[in-house]
């Protein structure tokens, strides 16, 4: 048999693993022999068939994104995630959502989901977990992208719905739940292992509050059997958590502990409003359950970021022992801007702190005209200065940070920081004397390199767009 062809793949930035943990390699070389990775490092001197120069390039591992909706996605593009009634907490889920949902038909659905498949893989995502109802073509279409997918193919036993704009109301069909969960049967002993073990499937119940106990109980059930995950939308919104409160005197995931339903298969998709949340106003111990029960969270940042909700926090998850994972919801299928946007929203609203669970990060926040930090509970409306310092210098020679400086006429700012919040320095800034702030600036300076706006908030940054993994993230978030 002839030897599989070797590839080399020599890139400018190579996201790397040692064993312990991932490392930014630069002018790195990474060597695939037929299906698999032979070689990752700084050189490589051995035979190669062919190679590929991506000096300019970022290569990574694929990415994956644990909780999206392809079939549907390009069609909430600045319609149901962007929008939303105060009335509900500012969700689109019970206005816009069954609109969009009723008014699309299969044709544009499919359509949806050959625009998804090339957005996740442009972004660097070689597998994710759909949940829909267009397994047959998402399965069809998986191989000619080469995508590795992760089928949940959606069922329930009811719906939501607002007829007045005020309430939300539940509309029940057992016999549609119940029939659904068989069709989503008969959908993994078609499916499960198809192309050469490229789809894989599992089971999904659509939403919590749209299951009665004996369909969600019946669903993990199989999925034990057949040893596959059990993905249900869990504490996703402010509505949901207070009905099910309502409904059994539980949280949503108390009350699907009492179920039997939490386990080291389950993925709950979103577990974001939860007891403790400044949310609900509610005595906290769901994160305790979580990790005491094994389950994981997909974490779809950006599809709450744009409404103003953020996880309270993605650390205090990570440390109880919660299993954290990231998906991308609705759009856009992007992982790496979940990442950038949760770079941001590493911020417990109620406490006014910023937390990043990496060592290496650093975070502190004030009020504006304050010396103290908030007291928890106190509002989202103050404005915030804060800013969030990487610094990666440990994982870099001296030398390196001279020849990058030589390199570019100058070296990465490392530690610049905003002014200062002491008596001179606002009396000289009053004056118009600061020299590290431009005439007309408020908030944190930075000399930065680029500079968006994600809602409210300006993010500017400093990081060198050639230099990734050194520099600082500094935004200013304004009522």
């Amino acid at each position: 048999m002839a030897p599989a062809k070797r590839i080399a793949i020599r890139a400018g930035y190579v996201i790397a693993f040692d064993g312990r943990g991932h490392r930014l390699l630069r002018d790195g070389v990474v060597v695939i022999e037929g299906d698999s990775i032979l070689h990752v490092g700084p050189r490589f001197d051995g035979r190669v068939d062919e190679t590929v120069d991506a000096p300019d390039r970022v290569l990574t591992p694929g990415l994956i994104s644990t909780h999206a909706h392809i079939s549907g996605s390009p069609l909430d593009r600045s319609f149901i995630e962007d929008r939303g009634n105060p009335q509900f907490w500012y969700s689109g889920l019970f206005e816009m959502l069954p609109v969009r949902s009723e008014a699309q038909d299969e044709e544009a659905g499919r359509a949806c989901v050959d625009f998804s498949m090339a957005e996740l893989l442009r972004g660097g995502v070689t597998t994710v977990m759909e949940i829909g109802t267009l397994g047959d073509y998402v399965v069809e279409r998986a191989p000619h992208y080469g995508l590795r997918v992760y089928m949940g193919q959606a069922f329930r036993s009811g719906r939501w719905l607002t007829k007045d704009g005020k309430r939300v109301e539940w509309e029940w069909n057992e016999e549609q739940g119940r029939q659904g969960l068989k069709r989503a049967i008969d959908f993994h002993s078609r499916w499960d292992g198809a192309h050469e073990g490229l789809v894989t499937c599992f089971v999904s119940p659509s939403q919590v509050d749209t299951c009665t106990p004996d369909l969600l109980k019946d669903a993990k059930r199989f999925a034990d059997e057949v040893k596959r995950p059990y993905q249900v939308h869990t504490s996703q919104s402010v509505v949901e958590f207070n009905e099910m409160v309502a409904r059994y005197g539980k949280t949503p995931i108390a009350w699907m502990r009492e179920l039997g339903v939490l386990g080291s298969n389950t993925i709950l998709g979103h577990a974001i409003i939860i007891g403790g949340s400044s949310w609900t106003n509610y005595p906290e111990g769901d994160i305790r359950l979580m990790a005491e029960a094994g389950c994981s969270v997909a974490h779809a940042v950006w599809v709450f970021a744009r409404r103003g909700v953020a996880m309270e926090s993605f650390a205090r998850y990570r440390e109880a022992g919660v299993n954290m994972s990231l998906g991308t919801d609705t759009n856009p299928q992007s992982v790496i801007g979940v990442q950038d946007v949760g770079a941001e929203h590493g911020i417990d609203h109620g406490g006014a702190r910023l937390r990043r669970s990496h060592p290496r990060w650093r975070a502190r926040a004030r009020p504006r005209g304050s010396r103290a930090h908030r007291p928890a509970g106190q509002g989202r409306s103050r404005a915030l200065e804060g800013q969030l310092v990487a610094d990666d210098a440990a994982a870099r020679p001296r030398e390196e940070h001279r020849l990058q400086r030589e390199r570019r006429g100058r070296g990465p700012r490392l530690r610049q920081r905003a002014g200062g919040g002491g008596r001179r320095s606002r009396a000289r800034r009053r004056r118009g004397g600061d020299p590290r702030r431009p005439p007309g600036r408020r908030g944190a300076h930075v000399a930065a390199h680029d500079e968006v706006r994600l809602g409210g908030a300006r993010r500017r940054s400093a990081l060198p767009p050639d230099l990734p993994g050194i520099g600082e993230l500094v935004f200013t978030i304004r009522s």
